[in-house]
C-alpha cells in the first residue's frame, strides 16, 4: 500500500513528466551503444571506475539530449498538437511514456530548458573526466541534433545527421577506454551504427510520423520519397549494417571468438532484416513501429553477443 501511495504521488507524476520528455526507456537501450563500442575495443570489461563513471556519463548524454530535442522542437511540436494531436496509442517505445510533454502544456519550456542543460553539464562533466575527446564528441552530438531538428522543414538529408548523432556514444566511449584508437576501427564502427540508425531507428520512426508530417510539409524520407522507396532505403541500410558488422570482426582489436559471426548474422537477421522486410512487404505503419522496437534491442543483443563470445 505504502509502495503504490508514493508511485501515486503527484510529485512522481511529474518526475515522470521529465522522463518521458527524455525518452527514458529507449534512452536506457541506447546506452548499451557505448558499452558496446568500449567492449569492442578493449576486448574485456574495463575497470569498476570506467564503468561507473561511463554509465552515469551515458545516462545523463542521453536524458540531455532526447529533452534537447523537445526544446528545439517545441515551437513545431506545439502545431503538431494544434493541427494533428498526438496519439498516445502508438506501437513504439518512445509512446509508452507522455509523448511530447513541452508541446502539451504538462510540463514549461523554462523546466525542459533547465532540466535539459543540469544533465548536459553532468554528461560534459563526466565525458571530459574520462577523456577531453569524450567531451568535444558529446558537444558536437548536441549541436548536430539541434540541426537535425533546426531540419525538419527544410530537407530530408537532416536523416543524415540524426545518423552522425546516434554514432556519438559508442565513438565516445571507445576514447573513454583508449586515447589512441584506430582510425580503421572507428570509421567501421561509425558506418555499423550510422547504417542502423538510418535503417532501424530514424525512417522507420518518420515512417510512423507521416501523417502528421505531411500536415506540417516536413521533410523526412517517407515523406518525400513514399512508402516503398522508404522501404528500399530501410532494407539496404540495415544490409549494409548487418554486413559490417561482420567486418568489425577482423577489425577490432578485441579477441572475438567465431560465436560472434554467428550471433551477428542471427540477430541482424532476425532483429533487423525480417521486419524491414514485412515493412517492405505490407507497408503498414505498425510493422515500422515493430521494426523501430526491434531494431532498439540491437544494440543490447549485440553486446550481450560480444561479451559471451570473449568468455
Amino acid at each position: 500500500m505504502e509502495t503504490t501511495s508514493v508511485l501515486n504521488h503527484p510529485g512522481f507524476a511529474r518526475i515522470k513528466l521529465f522522463f518521458a520528455l527524455s525518452r527514458t526507456t529507449h534512452g536506457l537501450l541506447d546506452m548499451a551503444t557505448p558499452a558496446l563500442g568500449a567492449m569492442l575495443w578493449l576486448g574485456t570489461i574495463p575497470s569498476a571506475a570506467v564503468i561507473l563513471l561511463g554509465f552515469l556519463t551515458a545516462f545523463a548524454g542521453y536524458t540531455a539530449v532526447y529533452a534537447l530535442n523537445d526544446v528545439v522542437d517545441y515551437r513545431v511540436d506545439k502545431q503538431k498538437v494544434a493541427q494533428c494531436g498526438f496519439s498516445q496509442s502508438g506501437h513504439d517505445l518512445d509512446t509508452l511514456c507522455v509523448r511530447h510533454p513541452l508541446a502539451q502544456g504538462l510540463l514549461s519550456l523554462k523546466e525542459g530548458i533547465l532540466w535539459t542543460v543540469a544533465w548536459g553539464m553532468i554528461a560534459l562533466l563526466g565525458a571530459y573526466t574520462l577523456n577531453p575527446s569524450c567531451a568535444y564528441i558529446f558537444i558536437a552530438g548536441c549541436v548536430a541534433e539541434a540541426i537535425y531538428c533546426l531540419l525538419l522543414q527544410v530537407s530530408y538529408l537532416r536523416t543524415v545527421v540524426s545518423g552522425a548523432v546516434k554514432t556519438a556514444g559508442g565513438m565516445a566511449a571507445v576514447y573513454a577506454v583508449t586515447p589512441d584508437p584506430s582510425v580503421l576501427f572507428l570509421i567501421f564502427l561509425f558506418l555499423w551504427l550510422f547504417s542502423w540508425e538510418i535503417g532501424g531507428q530514424n525512417v522507420p520512426n518518420d515512417w510512423a510520423d507521416m501523417k502528421e508530417d505531411r500536415e506540417l510539409d516536413a521533410e523526412t524520407i517517407p515523406v518525400r520519397f513514399g512508402p516503398e522507396n522508404s522501404a528500399l532505403i530501410i532494407f539496404y541500410s540495415l544490409t549494409v549494417s548487418v554486413l559490417l558488422s561482420l567486418v568489425l570482426y577482423w577489425v577490432t582489436p578485441a579477441r572475438l571468438s567465431s560465436l560472434y559471426l554467428l550471433g551477428a548474422v542471427l540477430t541482424g537477421v532476425f532483429q533487423l532484416l525480417v521486419p524491414a522486410y514485412q515493412l517492405y512487404r505490407t507497408g503498414d505503419t505498425r510493422d515500422a513501429s515493430a521494426l523501430f522496437n526491434r531494431a532498439s534491442y540491437y544494440p543490447l543483443t549485440m553486446l550481450v553477443i560480444v561479451l559471451i563470445s570473449q568468455i
